[in-house]
């Protein structure tokens, strides 16, 4: 898959993370998305270096979906932890 096919799983895969985590987010929505890219391209090379699963070319790959949707939760939960009252 090229850099434009991880970015939009990746803003996907944020909004699949944002609906699994509901409440309100530090952020808002731009942050949100930006997060799910940043948690696709980490899933996935979490994914490709520590679980010996490499990086498929194909983009309906469920381990490919897996593997972003959860970097995506990792990455909103750390940013939820750090930043969570600025909105309050």
């Amino acid at each position: 898959m090229g850099i434009v096919s991880w970015m939009i799983l990746g803003l996907l895969a944020g909004a699949i993370a944002k609906f699994l985590l509901p409440g309100r987010d530090p952020g808002g929505f731009i942050v949100t998305t930006l997060i799910g890219i940043a948690g696709a391209f980490t899933g996935g090379w979490l994914s490709a270096k520590f679980f010996d699963r490499p990086i498929q070319n194909e983009f309906f790959d469920l381990a490919t979906w897996g593997a972003a949707i959860g970097g995506s939760l990792v990455l909103l939960i750390a940013y939820r932890l750090l930043f969570g009252n600025s909105r309050d």
